[in-house]
């Protein structure tokens, strides 16, 4: 989601060193094709600039639900003044942008939706909650750590020899750079701005470690030996207990760092990398394929479930007297093992969404089902190294303040996981309805039934059939969606006519996404006229500064649909602060969702927003199946 609107268009390169001379955010390198997973990559249409009118009559759409007739009028007359006026050259230079660049919006939305944001990632990253795993104990936890390691190897030997099959929908092939970019990358804190590095596959000197966590305790280990080959299940498992045995009392809580405010952090590591113990210790976290973390068991939950708090561990770590100092926040890619079976991960957002991420969950829970080493190990094993830094009261003043920052973003968090099993997609799928399109319709009649009226809401649409793509916004709350939840609950309306509007809703959705997935929806394109604007230096038009402009990207629902083959789901923050983060995975007989709120706003609560919605799912089924010819 978009916080910050300051950018800079210039190419950056991060020079820290040699190691980190071929890092870089711009535009990925251009891979050589060996396989199929980068076979149509270069074939792949570039995303396009819609046309003017298209999106400025799309947005008055959407508008209206949200406004009263007088405030539409107004928004009306802006948006064809608009139209007018500063719109057609504003759209004129976007669209030369559009013919200088693979993608047009690709570094604008890196730079404006995460690198310029001066907020913690702890409150961006997405976590991913994965089932319980049947291990129980130090020396279990270690054997699953290992074999779970080994499925990510195996993971990533499938994508350096390019036979990942490429990623579909609707038929279509996508994009498959964000895959590549989740593995030996990390973000690095600036004073002003965050940058985001990468050793690409191009780079000859390929990470061999990880960073692996415990105790707060930070080590590069190790995963592939001589020639280059991966290290067997029993070769992992001695690297990891004796990274264990070296860690038996907590060190310094150094990565707690990572999850401050980007200023905050950006001045210690300014001041850290000037030791060279610390910038070649940050070097080799920021090298190396992911990061894994060793936990201990779940704390006993004050507050909803185990489910809840483990949720909570994969966002935030639990604050500073459990998880959250154990941790790199700023890896792209990260898992957090628990002594009690417990397992999940924590991604950094800036270059790729959840489905790549699930990809890997999904592989390396196949994987674990087989339960046999696939190697048979590897020559000239490195022992793991501790990576050690030497913190000036300074910085030891900054992480004592980091640990009560931490503690009250644990304390304003609410998560609650729904696992609704009344019924999943098939049933939707039976009545011949979207399933995504149906839950975001409930999500309407949740919202409306709790606070009598509707609000904008944000459903992340992919644009990855495009090179470079990432997403634009799917806006759900729609003047069918709206006619629908007003109806729902009204006693004059007979169920016939509810259905009808059930239906109407549904299909107004699913033609909105079907704008959003083909580069034709409102907001990415509004935000290229608008920093388009900022970039040539013109004054910022009415437009941006209209009432509708931010009642409609208010979004008090922000939504993800990331499904899983597991009973795993993914969860986040809202983005703004009486708002919620519903993200859902719908399986064939059950709908999981994760709904998170802020205890800070008297205004919103997890807990009574997921009962509405279990209600409005439930209701939803009965009206379709009273009076239709679909059972159960």
């Amino acid at each position: 989601m978009i916080r910050h609107l300051f950018f800079s268009s210039k190419r950056q390169v991060v020079k820290a060193s040699n190691l980190l001379s071929k890092m870089t955010i711009e535009e990925p390198a251009r891979l050589a094709v060996k396989g199929r997973t980068f076979s149509v990559q270069y074939n792949l249409p570039r995303l396009p600039v819609p046309a003017l009118e298209q999106t400025l009559n799309r947005y008055l759409d959407t508008c209206r639900p949200l406004l009263d007739d007088e405030q539409f009028k107004t928004t009306s007359e802006i948006v064809q003044k608009f139209k007018e006026k500063e719109g057609p050259e504003l759209q004129k230079l976007l669209e030369e942008r559009a013919t200088k660049h693979t993608n047009w919006l690709s570094d604008w939305w890196k730079s404006v939706a995460y690198l310029d944001s001066r907020l913690p990632v702890v409150v961006v990253n997405p976590g991913f909650y994965m089932p319980r795993q049947n291990f129980r104990g130090k020396q279990e936890q270690i054997d699953f750590t290992a074999r779970m390691i080994a499925g990510l190897l195996d993971y990533k030997i499938m994508l350096d020899e390019q036979t990942l099959p490429v990623d579909t929908m609707g038929g279509k092939p996508l994009c498959m750079v964000q895959h590549y970019q989740l593995l030996n990358a990390c973000r690095i804190p600036g004073l002003k701005k965050d940058t985001h590095v990468h050793i690409p596959p191009t780079d000859s000197n390929q990470p061999r470690h990880i960073t692996l966590i415990h105790n707060n305790h930070i080590f590069s280990m190790d995963v592939y030996g001589g020639q280059g080959k991966p290290l067997s299940i029993a070769q992992l498992r001695a690297q990891i207990q004796s990274c264990v045995d070296q860690s038996k009392m907590p060190a310094a809580p150094v990565g707690i760092l990572t999850t401050m405010d980007r200023s905050s952090w950006g001045k210690a590591y300014h001041d850290m990398v000037k030791d060279k113990t610390n910038k070649a210790s940050l070097e080799n976290i920021q090298r190396s394929i992911l990061a894994v973390s060793l936990d201990g068991p779940l704390p006993q939950p004050t507050d909803g479930s185990d489910v809840d708090m483990a949720a909570g561990i994969s966002l935030h770590g639990g604050g500073s007297k459990v998880f959250s100092s154990n941790r790199w926040f700023d890896k792209t890619l990260q898992f957090n093992i628990g002594e009690d079976g417990y397992v999940s991960a924590n991604y950094e957002h800036t270059t790729a969404e959840g489905p790549p991420v699930i990809g890997i969950m999904d592989h390396i829970l196949n994987f674990l089902e087989k339960k046999k080493d696939p190697w048979l190990g590897a020559p000239d094993v490195q022992p793991p190294k501790r990576l050690n830094f030497n913190l000036t009261e300074k910085v030891k003043q900054t992480i004592s303040r980091g640990l009560d920052d931490i503690d009250s973003n644990v304390e304003d968090t609410m998560i609650r996981a729904l696992f609704f099993k009344d019924y999943g997609k098939n049933f939707i799928k039976k009545v011949k309805m979207s399933p995504d399109a149906y839950i975001q319709v409930a999500y309407q009649l949740a919202y409306y039934r709790v606070y009598k009226q509707p609000c904008a809401t944000y459903e992340s649409g992919s644009l990855r059939r495009f090179q470079l793509g990432r997403t634009d916004t799917i806006r759900s709350c729609s003047s069918a969606s709206l006619a629908f939840t007003q109806a729902m609950d009204d006693s004059s309306v007979d169920p016939a006519t509810k259905v009808d509007l059930l239906r109407k809703a549904v299909q107004s959705h699913r033609q909105y996404t079907d704008y959003t997935v083909s580069g034709q929806a409102v907001d990415r394109h509004l935000l290229g006229l608008k920093l388009t604007a900022l970039e040539s230096g013109r004054d910022i038009p009415e437009l941006f500064m209209d009432l509708a402009f931010k009642e409609s990207t208010h979004f008090r629902l922000s939504t993800s649909q990331v499904a899983s083959q597991h009973e795993a789901f993914l969860c986040f923050v809202p983005v703004v602060p009486d708002g919620y983060g519903l993200c859902y995975n719908p399986r064939e007989e059950q709908l999981i969702v994760c709904i998170t709120s802020f205890n800070n706003s008297p205004e919103t609560n997890s807990e009574k927003l997921m009962d509405s919605l279990s209600q409005s799912f439930r209701d939803m089924q009965k009206l379709l199946v009273d009076n239709s010819n679909v059972g159960n």
